[in-house]
């Protein structure tokens, strides 16, 4: 068995494991033993192959899955279709063989299905951007667009871009809950990898923020913290984010942060941005006077 194929091995065991964080390619570490620079070898794995494919044909809505889990959202799957093999007529049974493949991580327990590191993101995030389907590619401009304009403060455009993908991500039946607010962001800002870091679980002070968005090391850009709010306003969230003094956390991630509230209004189905950046030693020392 060869190291590539000893790897997706190895790797799909380890995600059948109970209180896994993240998992690494056992190749790619050896890779960077051998080569002493780190790196993503995981598409030299003979699985890579497979996923560009997959994505493309968009069966059963595996493309809006692929953009969601990419968001860092959890999604719930039924494994009970698959059947060993490269054909395959439903999402689920495509996410159960990306499982089998090595791509995704699976919680037995809650039945859900997540990109364990940032190494396959960056594949499935490959895939997505050399897909020749128009609508595949529409979503990563709307993404990064997306990002670009809260960088820019524009909380208008930005407060569209989130409603359509609340209105996308969601169906009628769950769209009024703050769990669909929060996946629809994520889902937003999927294309997030080219400019941010978003940690998986990140104290903030006296609370956790809803979102956090760490910029990639030698970017000039601020950090991003979301807040969001639900039938209240946007500048509600943003006191949030000061009173429970959420910036102490990020004292050492960089020198400026960019505050977003967010607000769903149930009645309207409307959301309100408001963003504020601010220089994070200034923040911190006005919440401590």
């Amino acid at each position: 068995m060869t190291w590539a194929a000893c790897s997706v091995w190895i790797l799909t065991m380890s995600l059948s494991m109970k209180n896994v964080g993240a998992v690494y390619n056992p190749y790619s570490v050896m890779n960077a033993i051998q080569y002493r620079e780190f790196s993503s070898y995981w598409s030299q794995t003979s699985a890579a192959n497979n996923l560009m494919d997959f994505i493309k044909w968009d069966m059963d809505g595996l493309r809006q899955a692929v953009i969601e889990l990419m968001g860092g959202v959890e999604l719930e799957i039924d494994t009970g279709g698959y059947d060993n093999d490269f054909v395959y007529t439903t999402r689920d049974a495509a996410l159960t063989m990306f499982v089998h493949l090595g791509y995704l991580a699976y919680d037995q327990d809650a039945h859900t299905v997540r990109i364990p590191n940032k190494e396959i993101r960056l594949e499935f995030a490959r895939a997505l951007r050399q897909s020749d389907n128009a609508e595949t590619v529409k979503r990563v401009q709307d993404s990064v667009r997306l990002i670009m304009d809260t960088i820019k403060k524009n909380s208008e455009a930005v407060a569209k871009g989130i409603k359509a993908a609340h209105m996308e991500s969601s169906n009628p039946m769950n769209r009024n809950h703050e769990s669909s607010l929060r996946a629809a962001i994520q889902v937003a800002y999927f294309a997030y990898k080219d400019y941010y870091v978003k940690p998986e679980e990140l104290p903030m002070g006296n609370g956790y923020a809803d979102i956090v968005y760490l910029p990639e090391k030698g970017l000039d850009i601020p950090i991003l913290l979301v807040e969001l709010k639900w039938n209240q306003d946007a500048d509600t969230a943003i006191r949030q984010i000061r009173e429970k003094r959420y910036v102490n956390s990020i004292e050492g991630f960089g020198g400026h942060v960019l505050l977003a509230g967010v607000n769903y209004d149930r009645k309207t189905g409307n959301n309100t941005c408001r963003m504020e950046e601010t220089v994070v030693q200034e923040t911190i020392r006005a919440a401590n006077r």
